[in-house]
């Protein structure tokens, strides 16, 4: 055989392989984690030990925000998305993407918090008030508390003031007395109480929860509607088999304090995320179709 025509047979065999190769490549991304240096902190030990669980390469790919993430997965840029609950009803109405594992982390739940010497004791004494909640579309401390106050019997668009802040901020105006009660995710309200007393501040018993919600479900990772089923049953498979140094790689990323205690659930239907859809209404956004304060 010519030089010439062992070239082009060597281009050829390249060309039918390059697919293949291509395909055994994930591509990972994760809500709430801007930029590539924060992406590596907190999911590189993850996604290393993921790539061995699956004996497959990962690469992590970051989005700056839960638009784009949803436009990487419609695009096919994203194969893999470790999303929240708020961002997965969203993310699954508008792409189908499915879901692969669930993570359970424990104590995750909304709280209504007021200051104990005032005098407001039950949700319905909120009425005509000023509520403080947290960032705009967060599952636990924005749209979990609506629906705390909601199934409490209180309208929180109709029947109060609600306005956002940042988590320290929060905190601060309820103290202030510049709102009447607060609502946030309860270990955040935990982490709080304890933080204000370590600093010399409010004692505990300064603070009285006057309604909580539900445990939330869990954040997801989820696979695009072009992987298919077959890649999706090797990372549910990895994730099963390895769950525990899985999980070790998730809670000792940076900045992943969240997940301790956290579980892995391998069976997670879609109609466990009806209760967030309830958020959704209830924020005033019942078709649930775009992200909140993206």
């Amino acid at each position: 055989m010519g030089f010439l025509k062992r070239i082009g047979l060597a281009a050829a065999l390249l060309a039918c392989l390059t697919p293949a190769a291509r395909a055994e490549s994930i591509t990972l991304a994760v809500t709430d984690v801007g930029g590539m240096k924060k992406l590596q902190e907190s999911f590189g030990p993850f996604k290393d030990a993921l790539s061995k669980a699956t004996g497959q390469e990962i690469a992590l790919l970051p989005v700056e925000t839960h638009t784009a993430a949803l436009e990487a997965l419609r695009a096919k840029k994203v194969d893999f998305l470790l999303t929240g609950p708020a961002e997965y009803v969203v993310i699954h109405k508008q792409t189908k993407a499915r879901i692969v594992v669930g993570l359970l982390r424990p104590d995750y739940f909304a709280t209504i918090v007021t200051l104990a010497d005032s005098p407001y004791r039950s949700v319905q004494d909120l009425k005509g008030t000023r509520i403080g909640l947290g960032d705009a579309g967060s599952t636990s401390r924005h749209l979990g508390p609506l629906q705390a106050l909601a199934d409490a019997g209180l309208n929180p668009l109709k029947d109060a003031k609600v306005v956002n802040f940042d988590t320290r901020t929060l905190w601060d105006a309820l103290k202030r007395k510049e709102v009447s009660a607060i609502g946030m995710n309860n270990a955040n309200f935990i982490a709080a109480r304890k933080l204000e007393k370590k600093m010399g501040g409010l004692q505990p018993d300064a603070f009285r929860v006057i309604a909580h919600g539900p445990a939330l479900p869990g954040d997801v990772l989820v696979a695009g509607a072009h992987v298919d089923e077959q890649a999706v049953e090797k990372v549910r498979n990895a994730v099963s088999t390895h769950a525990d140094e899985l999980i070790s790689a998730i809670v000792n990323g940076r900045g992943n304090k969240k997940y301790r205690g956290m579980r892995f659930l391998a069976h997670v239907d879609d109609s466990d995320y009806d209760y967030v859809r309830s958020m959704y209404a209830t924020a005033g956004y019942p078709e649930y179709d775009k992200f909140i304060g993206d």
